[in-house]
């Protein structure tokens, strides 16, 4: 890629209409060109261009898995200054029992957050790929 890059040395400057570039941008984002130039490229030499399609309610499925994600590193952040909280309380023996019994459980409250997200990335890969 790089050597076909290097190339390209001459420009082409284009004057658009705001609804021209706006019609050319919604294409291209469309299509699976990193690029705008690519984009332009490909159509002006003819070479085929890839669109994509989207699915409404994986879109949709996606966004709240996403709001989920965000929902669920936060609760592991509110519950790990709250352990750290307790552990300057260890002076009391019933808080020392407590809190080896609440490190047990946030262990496994982790494991599980931390599946989930793998979950959520697979399906993240998988989405982003269609």
């Amino acid at each position: 890629m790089e050597a076909e890059n290097s190339n390209r040395t001459r420009i082409i400057g284009l004057r658009l209409t705001p609804e021209e570039y706006a019609r050319i941008e919604r294409k291209w984002k469309a299509s699976t060109c990193r690029k705008l130039s690519d984009y332009v490229r490909k159509h002006l030499f003819d070479k085929s261009i890839v669109t994509t399609y989207r699915n409404q309610s994986l879109d949709d499925f996606m966004e709240e898995t996403i709001v989920l994600h965000n929902e669920l590193n936060a609760i592991g952040t509110n519950i790990n200054q709250a352990v750290k909280k307790l552990h300057t309380l260890q002076q009391i023996p019933e808080f020392r029992k407590w809190i080896i019994s609440f490190d047990l459980d946030k262990k496994i409250l982790f494991n599980k957050v931390e599946e989930i997200k793998k979950h959520i990335q697979k399906i993240s890969d998988k989405w982003l790929q269609s």
